[in-house]
């Protein structure tokens, strides 16, 4: 019961690294505000939470929009009274290359997974601020390590939460309040195996692709991409007490893809 009493509110909850983490932290004794773009997907990762004995509601937020996040913590206020634990996971990404991509992706791209988790923070600091205590988690990537070519927006946005989680963590360490940032290297969800409005993937990028899939896979020491449970663990870690000196840091989750 590692976070026993403590609230957390989780974006982009009803998919696979959110949906773990919202399991895994409502299993240590978290309520938790499992918030997605997609309330039938919240819905489904609540009502699992509920069934297994935990405390859980769906909230649905759009994480672009100021609006959606101050109606998000109004809820999550009204059910549980309080926010101890923000993680921000939303995230979009259009696989083309620089000249390719567009202003519109690339605004979509900074718009969801940067902009969206600075929203996150300003809406609930004051909150965490009046306890003295919280956690703010943000999702970041290998491409917050090494952005490489490719998609420009998502290496803009991931190499931004970067500066977003150090300047969080300086600005409200004096109130308790951690902020660190979790990259996760090759990891099998459907991020990169399906086809989504969010990120679109075609035989050229899904890892339904046996040459996709076993090039991520040999780029990884570990011999395995990585679970959406195995980032979630990392959470947990990184929320409880048993990382309370841990703040402004990224940790990364890769199986050794970053060597």
């Amino acid at each position: 019961m590692k976070l026993k009493d403590k609230v957390a509110l989780i974006t982009a909850a009803g998919g696979a690294i959110g949906g773990s983490q919202a399991k895994l932290f409502a299993q240590e004794g978290a309520k938790v505000a499992v918030a997605d773009i997609d309330l039938s997907k919240a819905k489904v990762i609540s009502n699992q939470i509920l069934n297994n004995g935990g405390e859980s509601f769906p909230i649905k937020i759009d994480v672009k929009d100021s609006n959606s996040w101050q109606d998000a913590v109004k809820e999550t206020l009204n059910q549980y009274g309080t926010i101890n634990i923000l993680c921000n996971n939303a995230g979009a990404n259009f696989r083309v290359e620089f000249e390719e991509q567009s202003e519109s992706q690339f605004r979509e791209i900074i718009d969801v997974g940067l902009i969206g988790s600075f929203l996150g923070i300003k809406h609930t600091i004051p909150f965490m601020k009046k306890n003295s205590n919280g956690v703010i988690l943000n999702l970041g990537s290998l491409a917050s390590i090494r952005p490489q070519g490719g998609s420009p927006g998502y290496a803009s946005q991931k190499m931004g939460m970067i500066g977003l989680t150090r300047s969080a963590a300086s600005s409200f360490a004096k109130y308790d309040i951690r902020c660190v940032l979790i990259s996760p290297g090759h990891v099998d969800t459907p991020f990169i195996r399906n086809d989504n409005n969010y990120s679109p993937n075609g035989w050229e990028t899904s890892i339904e692709n046996p040459e996709n899939y076993n090039k991520r896979l040999n780029d990884t020491p570990l011999g395995r991409l990585q679970t959406a449970e195995d980032i979630a663990k990392t959470f947990l870690f990184v929320a409880s007490d048993d990382a309370s000196m841990i703040t402004g840091s990224m940790i990364t989750v890769d199986g050794g893809a970053a060597i």
